[in-house]
């Protein structure tokens, strides 16, 4: 029989193992449940896309979407760089919506900023996101995360993009040319995230 002086301790006892417990299966249970490029790839290749009913295509992009909006920019790099299947077999509208459901945050607001300047600070601004994501693509073929031939935006996409404007090329444009400029969007509202953008390169 416990006396009243030890009954709080062993009740101090039994919550601090129970505390421990639960942040231990927290930890676990969160450990297995975050996004990494890893998981989307066995996810991908898990479902047979081309046999799926148009809901559950639907619902399949909608998860892939979410699932991609959880990784960080190196990890979407790193993803991107060797390429989903699913993206190939999309219709043109899948394609849109799954692009528009990936968009970085604040996507208009850089989109914005971009327009409102001139055209040779855009010109800067492209060529040092460009530079920034060949890089990092060495980078990761350098670790063999990715392809070696990965080289980021075509010299005449980034033409149109400096000239015509990227908010008005953007609209403009098809799922695959939107595809294409992804990555470049992807670094430059990391750019603008971290004041570059609006510092403009050195």
């Amino acid at each position: 029989m416990l006396n009243q002086r030890q009954r709080p301790i062993l009740l101090a006892l039994v919550a601090l193992v129970v505390i421990w417990v639960v942040a231990i299966a927290g930890y676990a249970i969160a450990k297995h449940a975050k996004v990494t490029p890893e998981k989307i790839h066995t996810y991908v290749g898990s479902v047979d896309f081309n046999h799926l009913s148009a809901a559950d295509r639907e619902a399949a992009i909608r998860k892939l979407a979410a699932m991609l909006n959880a990784l960080s920019l190196e990890e979407r790099r790193s993803l991107r760089a060797n390429r989903l299947d699913w993206f190939n077999e999309m219709t043109d509208q899948e394609k849109s919506e799954f692009l528009e459901a990936t968009l970085p945050t604040g996507f208009k607001q850089m989109l914005t900023a971009f327009e409102q300047m001139p055209q040779d600070k855009r010109q800067r601004v492209v060529d040092q996101a460009v530079k920034q994501m060949k890089e990092a693509n060495e980078k990761m073929a350098a670790t063999g995360q990715a392809p070696p031939d990965r080289n980021g935006l075509s010299p005449e996409l980034q033409e149109k993009v400096t000239k015509i404007g990227l908010q008005s090329f953007y609209s403009q444009s098809s799922a695959q040319t939107k595809a294409e400029l992804a990555p470049l969007l992807e670094e430059m509202q990391h750019m603008m995230e971290s004041g570059r953008m609006m510092r403009g390169p050195r």
